[in-house]
């Protein structure tokens, strides 16, 4: 009952969730981040289970902070980010499957360029310049294939997003009264709103 969406913009990405917790006809909270931080200049939206979010998402920040420790500061590329977590996720397939689907964005700061990948629980892999997850991409990718389009700037793709969740706010059956959007440029993973604060646990 998640949703995680992306788009890739003129030198950034900007990805979104919304914040609802549920499970079966329970909701816990609205104000869960969906959108983990991996480091700096990268972050992946995340939906699934609760504990597999969780688990999954800090899985990997910590890999990625510990490979940037064990090599002098050196940090992993976003494609190199995505990769990684994809081979961790084909790994876990036949252990124990994380039951996640991501969106992972980020920006290169050795090459000045944005990157959006889409990832599944099976581990297939695709660099996208948009897409979402779960039940927002029956109601989202049409709306992303007609609006965007090559060089497209940060309003542009907020405006875009905000046009996904005007529609699964109408559309969709399930409540999901909560979204928040972060972008990721060469300033770093900024969050641009939010439906209710995070931090107010």
């Amino acid at each position: 009952m998640d949703s995680v969406f992306g788009v890739e913009y003129d030198g950034g990405v900007i990805i979104a969730s919304d914040q609802n917790n549920a499970r079966s006809i329970l909701t816990y909270q609205t104000n869960l981040d969906k959108v983990a931080e991996l480091s700096s200049h990268s972050a992946m939206g995340v939906s699934g289970p609760n504990a597999d979010l969780v688990n999954f998402s800090q899985y990997i920040s910590k890999n990625l902070a510990l490979y940037e420790l064990s090599n002098n500061g050196l940090k992993l590329s976003p494609h190199a980010q995505a990769n990684f977590t994809r081979g961790e996720l084909a790994t876990a397939l036949r252990k124990g499957p994380y039951q996640v689907n991501i969106m992972l964005g980020g920006y290169d700061t050795i090459k000045n360029q944005a990157s959006l990948y889409w990832l599944d629980h099976l581990a297939a892999m695709a660099k996208v310049n948009y897409g979402a997850q779960g039940y927002a991409s029956s109601f989202c990718l049409s709306i992303m294939d007609r609006d965007w389009k090559e060089g497209l700037n940060q309003e542009q793709a907020v405006a875009i997003v905000e046009k996904c969740i005007k529609e699964l706010q109408v559309r969709f059956l399930i409540a999901q009264p909560n979204f928040i959007i972060k972008a990721i440029d060469k300033d770093g993973v900024n969050t641009l709103s939010f439906g209710a604060d995070p931090a107010d646990n």
